[in-house]
């Protein structure tokens, strides 16, 4: 039973617990928080601790979770989280004691900072304003929120800190909540919460909050990768230890005190690089890499032993020469620091090896953040975190229009890699992976990327568009005469710039857009046409608009005119079924004679309960209850979710759609869970093999999918080319299940390499 199952069924439990016994399960809660703090290395300030529990005891005294369980465990567990994995100390704690006192209680803020002082009232404050998830059922209201969580965490990072422990223990106790909702937390989860645990450096949290949003979001592939871990466990432990045992001796031999253990890949990544690369579990080589955290008091030794360490593994194992990260002397924004290399071991395998001081292992597992200003004090980590909530800030002072486009353009500095280059006068700046000069231009300075028209990289001319690479010195050249152009947005990657290029083009083109849109309501009106996302689509295809501002634009600038020939192709699809999608993969998998009438969603739109488990069916004529997307395009066996769309129908979306995701943060509550009926239609799949070309393959192919496994192929392409061979078939089949068999049959074909649904 993992940990998860027994913290839901301890919480069941606790509804069937006397009030004595419920009493003394609160109290040995809270004494393990205590316990625990009062092991770190915090100024012990017990007494306040201890009225802060018995302040929220008493405020959320016979109020219950969902589970039956005590209200007050919630705010407890969140505390212990906070201490015990965060690293944070006494007012952290208070504050994540009392931290839904003022939401769900009669209490103050006021009453707070009476009883606890200002630091932890205003921490309560901050936590408050944000409650009930970052998310609103509306756009508008989530993207406040988000920026409303953004600005208090540029005042004092423990609300975003005691936030990330709340969202924890909502998530290792999501078994609870119903399924709907279980999509909505883990999808906005998995969305903004995980990328912004990794860049506040808490790759512990990081890691368990992807993969218990994996857990509840595709049930059935996590306890498949988590069987196969179990499975192999054996042989991945007799293989690290074949490749271990001659580093353990080496370090002996240096005299260094050190801690050497394999870390197994999270079931989360292991799954997306399956997804990524259309590989079996099998084929998943870097399942582990060693980490070697060694002792050391004083930190300017740290890089020279890290260097030693990795002299001595080179000099037993062979260097993948373009996989070493040092971390040490340029560490990543969010604190990061440690010594990565990759070699080959006896195995044949590549495998990976962080090399940390104690001291960098602390800051990489329980957060950065936490260290920086409440523990270690100030120093060099502090202008790193305060570049990065700079530019948190920049962003926030110029949102954008869209909630969504909002989040996006945050999440491009949340979830990135890094690059380090220089200024001519040798400053250090930290980029996104695939920034350009431009993107530096405006990280300097927003005039100068304003006028930026060119720059020089290691002294040598190049256009704005040229993308910057590690250690490359950058001078960027300006001219007064120089504007911000929209063609730019095609090759910016940094946030700030982004939002610093919108916010200026809209200054602009505001007015423009603004008359544009007045046009095209008022020609809309004239020609009783409604401006549905079919129509509004089908008019930013036939003029090449990117987007909705950029046809407002075109109409407001006079570049285009809206003409008679629009009106009845603009009603014919105003009209058009929705269910089109469904209706065209119907037709692709049926027989000509069958495709005579497959009919759409019937006309009446039965009412859907998002709190219950919507059964999707398909009727033998070809009928369903719910319509597919086009973005994903998934078949039955698939993991999907419902969306209820505005006319009531139920929108079917893959989990792993980015579509769905966008979903699940902004309209939660029309979010619905799903089960497959059984389907009596067959639906066309796209299979994709590769492998080594040799004499009569593509005869084995054919004759094993349609003889021995009585499958239609619709359509074949093939290409050889230097003894390897490329091969996309579209097959009829009954569902997902039916195509992952296809492809394990394939993969016995001698020549075979891989073989894959694309979805």
């Amino acid at each position: 039973m993992d940990a998860d199952t027994k913290k839901n069924d301890n919480q069941h439990v606790a509804a069937k617990l006397t009030p004595e016994q419920e009493d003394a399960m609160v109290q040995q809660a809270f004494d393990e928080v205590l316990q625990g703090y009062l092991r770190s290395n915090h100024r012990k300030k017990v007494e306040v601790i201890e009225r802060a529990f018995r302040f929220a005891r008493e405020a959320h005294k016979g109020v219950r979770r969902r589970s039956g369980e005590p209200y007050i465990l919630h705010p407890i567990a969140v505390a212990r989280i906070a201490s015990q994995e965060i690293g944070l100390g006494s007012t952290s704690i208070c504050a994540a004691l009392l931290h839904d006192v003022v939401e769900d209680t009669d209490y103050t803020v006021e009453d707070i900072e009476r009883a606890f002082g200002h630091k932890v009232a205003q921490i309560v404050e901050g936590l408050t304003k944000i409650s009930g998830g970052i998310f609103g059922d509306k756009a508008s209201a989530q993207a406040e929120n988000f920026r409303k969580l953004l600005l208090t965490m540029s005042e004092d990072i423990r609300v975003v800190l005691i936030k990330m422990a709340d969202r924890l223990h909502n998530m290792r106790t999501l078994g609870a909540q119903p399924p709907n909702k279980q999509y909505k937390i883990a999808g906005e989860t998995l969305y903004i919460y995980a990328p912004l645990a990794h860049r506040l450096g808490l790759f512990a949290i990081k890691t368990e909050l992807e993969d218990l949003s994996f857990k509840y979001e595709h049930p059935a592939e996590y306890e498949s990768i988590s069987a196969k871990i179990r499975e192999t466990e054996k042989r991945r432990l007799e293989a690290f230890a074949d490749f271990a045992a001659p580093i353990r001796a080496r370090l002996d031999e240096m005299g260094l005190t050190y801690e050497a253990k394999d870390r197994l890949k999270s079931v989360y990544s292991i799954w997306r690089k399956m997804e990524q690369k259309h590989i079996p579990f099998e084929e998943v080589y870097d399942l582990y890499a060693m980490r070697i955290v060694f002792e050391c008091d004083d930190p300017a030794r740290e890089k020279n032993i890290c260097w030693n360490i990795y002299s001595a593994i080179t000099d037993i194992y062979k260097l993948h020469p373009e996989r070493t990260r040092d971390w040490v002397v340029n560490p990543k924004a969010n604190g990061y620091r440690a010594l990565h290399l990759t070699v080959m071991g006896p195995d044949g395998n590549w495998v990976e090896v962080q090399i940390r001081s104690r001291r960098m292992d602390e800051v990489a597992e329980k957060g950065f953040a936490a260290h920086w200003r409440y523990k270690i004090g100030e120093g060099d980590e502090e202008s790193e975190l305060n570049a990065w909530l700079r530019t948190i800030k920049d962003i926030l002072e110029n949102p954008e229009p869209s909630a969504i486009d909002f989040l996006d353009t945050l999440k491009l500095n949340l979830f990135s890699s890094e690059i380090v280059v220089f200024t001519p006068s040798g400053e250090l700046v930290t980029l996104p992976a695939g920034a350009t000069v431009l993107d530096m231009a405006f990280e300097l300075h927003t005039e100068l990327g304003m006028h930026c028209i060119a720059g020089k990289i290691n002294h040598k001319l190049v256009p704005l568009s040229h993308p910057l690479n590690s250690g490359d010195q950058v001078e960027v050249l300006t001219s007064k005469t120089q504007t911000p152009q929209p063609e730019w947005n095609n090759f910016l990657v940094t946030a700030r710039a982004k939002t610093r290029l919108r916010a200026a083009l809209r200054k602009t083109r505001q007015p423009l857009i603004a008359r544009g849109r007045e046009i095209l309501d008022g020609w809309l009106d004239e020609n009783a046409i409604a401006a549905t996302p079919a129509v509004v689509s089908k008019l930013l295809g036939t003029y090449h608009a990117a987007n909705r501002d950029d046809l407002y634009y075109q109409l407001g600038a006079d570049e285009i005119i809206l003409g008679d020939f629009l009106v009845d192709t603009l009603r014919k699809q105003e009209q058009k079924s929705s269910t089109g999608l469904l209706r065209k993969i119907l037709r692709l998998g049926m027989k000509p004679k069958e495709q005579a009438a497959v009919p759409a969603v019937p006309a009446e739109v039965p009412k859907v309960n998002p709190k219950e488990t919507y059964v999707l069916r398909i009727e033998p004529d070809g009928s369903a209850n719910f319509r597919l997307c086009d973005c994903c395009s998934p078949i039955p066996g698939d993991d999907v979710m419902g969306f209820i769309a505005d006319d009531g129908v139920v929108e079917l979306h893959a989990l792993t759609c980015e579509h769905a995701a966008l979903l699940k943060v902004g309209y939660g509550p029309r979010i619905v869970a799903t089960r497959w009926d059984n389907p009596r239609v067959r639906f066309m799949a796209h299979i994709r093999i590769e492998g080594i070309d040799r004499h009569g393959i593509l005869q084995e192919l054919t004759h094993m999918i349609s003889t021995h496994m009585a499958i239609d192929i619709r359509r074949l392409e093939i290409e050889a080319a230097s003894s390897v061979f490329h091969c996309d078939l579209w097959v009829r089949i009954s569902d997902a299940s039916a195509a992952a068999d296809l492809c394990r049959r394939v993969l016995t074909i001698d020549g075979v390499q891989s073989a894959a649904r694309i979805k």
